[in-house]
């Protein structure tokens, strides 16, 4: 049975799609995760994104991966932000020498995602498998579908709608921002706000916004080379650790930072904005355990998102291009 016959075999997500065909498949990933980890402790915040952004436009088929001119990696939120490719280069080679032309690029993804989360303390699932990778990478798709660092709590909401997503999976995803790093033109609205009030913005804790003004460059207003006046500039999403150091645990902090108006992205800022992403931030910032299970859950359903009907997609042999 070939890989098209296999597919329509099983053409159902699962766990164990890969169980004849490439049984050692979760431990060749789950080694280049923990290698690219302790290499670079920020990598998993990355793999974890790129499978998010991945999702969200057109489905979960490892779009974000392909380089072309007009692509996803060039889109608003992508460009000189999403990293961790070259990972992900890794990894393909490392299964396609142990089984070749078998596992999806976008499958790859969704597995990297999930060993990112759980080798930084975070929650566990079982990871369903079977995707295909598509053959489609469009920056004008990205623009519309990938939720905004800058974009109003209706807006997020919105787009979470689009592809099947509800408010509980806007939150629980959200506590995402427990790892990683931002940069400064994500937030840089935030420390100055020239175009609009003049001042900063009043729902930041005062010592924070002080810390960040420090840190990242006073840029009067937007402009075509902002992100490369400030694009070295980063900060931790969590504001766990001190300025300049990321945080690689996993956990609710991140909502108790909300709470205590430590948000460092708008876009987390605004989901203070409603009395129903308000409880689940309260509910989450008490419970360790009603975010894991709530984030294990969320990230089942993102894994979910398919490809437009009739895009069978294909088993790339190098995830930068099709075949």
């Amino acid at each position: 049975m070939n890989i098209d016959q296999l597919y329509l075999a099983r053409s159902q997500l699962t766990p164990y799609f890969y169980e004849r065909t490439c049984p050692n498949l979760l431990n060749i990933v789950r080694y280049e995760v923990e290698k690219a980890f302790f290499k670079e402790i920020r990598m998993a915040a990355s793999l974890l994104r790129l499978h998010f952004h991945d999702c969200f436009v057109n489905g979960c088929d490892g779009s974000i991966l392909l380089d072309v001119s007009d692509g996803e990696k060039v889109s608003f939120s992508n460009l000189n932000s999403v990293r961790g490719f070259e990972v992900v280069d890794d990894i393909k080679r490392a299964v396609e020498y142990e089984c070749s032309g078998v596992v999806s690029c976008a499958d790859i993804l969704a597995i990297a995602a999930r060993d990112s989360v759980v080798i930084t303390g975070g929650p566990t699932w079982n990871v369903l498998l079977g995707r295909r990778d598509g053959f489609v990478s469009s920056k004008a798709a990205a623009n519309i579908s990938i939720p905004s660092a800058f974009d109003s709590l209706y807006n997020i909401i919105a787009k979470f709608k689009k592809v099947g997503l509800d408010v509980t999976d806007v939150v629980s995803l959200s506590g995402s921002h427990t790892i990683g790093l931002a940069r400064c033109a994500a937030f840089n609205n935030r420390l100055f706000n020239f175009e609009q009030t003049g001042r900063p913005d009043s729902s930041m804790d005062e010592h924070m916004l002080f810390q960040l003004q420090l840190l990242c460059p006073n840029v009067s207003s937007y402009s075509a080379d902002l992100d490369s006046k400030i694009g070295n500039f980063t900060t931790p999403l969590d504001r766990d650790s001190p300025i300049g150091f990321p945080t690689n645990d996993f956990d609710n902090h991140y909502f108790q930072n909300l709470l205590n108006r430590k948000a460092l992205l708008s876009s987390d800022q605004v989901l203070l904005n409603s009395y129903e992403t308000k409880r689940l931030i309260q509910d989450y910032s008490i419970s360790t355990d009603r975010f894991f299970d709530d984030f294990a859950k969320s990230m089942v359903k993102m894994g979910n998102i398919s490809p437009p009907p009739g895009s069978r997609g294909q088993i790339r042999k190098n995830c930068r291009r099709v075949n």
